[in-house]
């Protein structure tokens, strides 16, 4: 008998360590369901980086499958936590590990997924199209692709499509690709600017794209849809029936309605470009003398002050941005709110001039190592568009590749590159997604804008 136990002993001792070798991953498999949800107060929310799931934008959480995350924790009356995933794997992996309670990203429906964990009813049905400008000359079915030229990165899924359908029309598709590197958001870019012709596009990216571009048709779809959704662990029932009721809720409220409007219907264009009145000699605009009283502040040329304000407002005090910037100078609510303005306050001109200097002050101090005035300029007039963490980012990758942390045009290089995966993904990298061409174009703005005022203004 002693025998048998020290036998039996022996063999749970060589279990248990085999259990618990070096370098073997166990998954923890501990989910909660509702009731620990509402117990914590914290929902955990997997998603990962994107222009429509979650972005940081001039220090502001933003995305659309984020803005809806929290409208659901605000019908739950708990807080939000958010875990950035770096890929799609890892998202599932760790909502079976239990490292987060719900999944808040496009997941495609396959029968591996379906396996692993629970679809909700917060559903999307999307296809591949085509993107092309408006003319009477448009593709109109996917036999007129025949005898067209179609850009598309080379390794894209754009392209295993492409050549699927040139087969199913019998030819004629003149496929053309451009290195992986380059963004479906550039190509589409090129395509509304009559640089291209055509490209493919996914409809969400398409629709996301035509708030700036509004003369892009992506009415042609050339693939079958594709279904995605949240998911949940297949151990969270109650969670699931919750959201599923959310869901059926949600479409009938405003608060919804705004938040795809504000992604996907709201146009960015004029923001983007925009117009604004034609000064005349010797005056820019009416608040002239605002600009030469606060710009002293910052020991910049005023009129360099006028151009930030053109920029941002077209000289419009009462403006306000897709993403919810205010007044002359495009103040955002949470940024005002942290330099004491008041909400009643950040229209009056000379309120918010005031503190968008006191602002523009604080992003000069973070840095202290460009000596040369006008790259620093640069710096703060792209940290004040996209926030300092987006430049903080760009700077630590120009370190990494070898090039000048303190060059604007060493930095814009890398700014441009956070909108790739493999670059807002890097270890560097704190601050995630950033849609870069709109700081770099925005200080290019400025900076002619402040050329053709010194000739204007003195």
């Amino acid at each position: 008998m002693q025998k048998h136990l020290s036998i039996i002993s022996i063999l749970l001792l060589v279990l248990l360590f085999s259990c618990n070798e070096p370098g073997r991953k166990e998954p923890i498999h501990f989910t909660r369901d509702l009731p620990e949800i509402m117990a914590s107060d914290t929902l955990r929310v997997l998603t990962m980086y994107g222009p429509t799931s979650y972005f940081l934008y001039r220090d502001n959480e933003m995305g659309y499958e984020y803005e809806l995350a929290k409208n659901l924790c605000k019908e739950l009356s708990i807080n939000l936590q958010i875990i950035i995933a770096p890929d799609m794997p890892t998202l599932l992996d760790w909502l079976q590990e239990g490292k987060g309670d719900l999944v808040a990203y496009r997941i495609p429906y396959t029968h591996q997924y379906k396996s692993l964990v629970a679809y909700t009813e917060r559903e999307y049905i999307s296809n591949q199209v085509l993107v092309q400008c408006h003319s009477d000359s448009m593709c109109k079915t996917v036999l007129d692709l025949a005898g067209i030229d179609v850009t598309v990165p080379e390794h894209s899924i754009y392209t295993n499509r492409l050549i699927d359908l040139n087969d199913e029309i019998g030819g004629g598709i003149n496929i053309l690709t451009v290195p992986d590197s380059v963004k479906t958001d550039e190509l589409i870019a090129q395509v509304a600017h009559h640089q291209l012709s055509y490209t493919v596009s996914d409809d969400v990216t398409a629709r996301l794209n035509k708030t700036y571009f509004g003369n892009i048709d992506y009415s042609l779809a050339i693939s079958f849809p594709q279904r995605s959704a949240w998911v949940v662990s297949q151990n969270a029932p109650e969670l699931l029936h919750y959201i599923n009721e959310w869901v059926a809720e949600l479409n009938k409220k405003t608060s919804f309605q705004s938040i795809y409007y504000k992604y996907f219907e709201k146009s960015k264009y004029f923001e983007s470009v925009g117009f604004a009145p034609i000064p005349v000699p010797g005056r820019i605009s009416s608040f002239d003398y605002l600009f030469k009283k606060e710009a002293e502040k910052l020991g910049w040329d005023w009129r360099l002050l006028a151009a930030v304000a053109y920029k941002e407002s077209k000289f419009n005090p009462e403006a306000v941005s897709w993403a919810g910037a205010c007044g002359l100078m495009q103040l955002m609510p949470n940024t005002a709110a942290s330099l004491n303005l008041l909400a009643e306050e950040i229209f009056v001109p000379e309120k918010n001039v005031a503190v968008a200097v006191d602002y523009l002050k604080s992003l000069e101090k973070l840095f202290p190592g460009i000596t040369d005035k006008e790259e620093r300029i640069k710096f703060v007039l792209a940290s004040y568009n996209a926030g300092p963490g987006h430049i903080f980012d760009a700077r630590a990758l120009a370190v990494k590749y070898q090039k000048d942390m303190n060059v604007w045009d060493d930095v814009k290089e890398f700014l441009l590159k956070k909108s790739e995966p493999a670059f807002y993904s890097d270890s560097v990298c704190k601050y995630g997604y950033c849609r870069g061409k709109e700081p770099v174009t925005y200080v290019d703005i400025i900076m002619d804008k402040y050329a053709d005022y010194k000739l204007w203004a003195k």
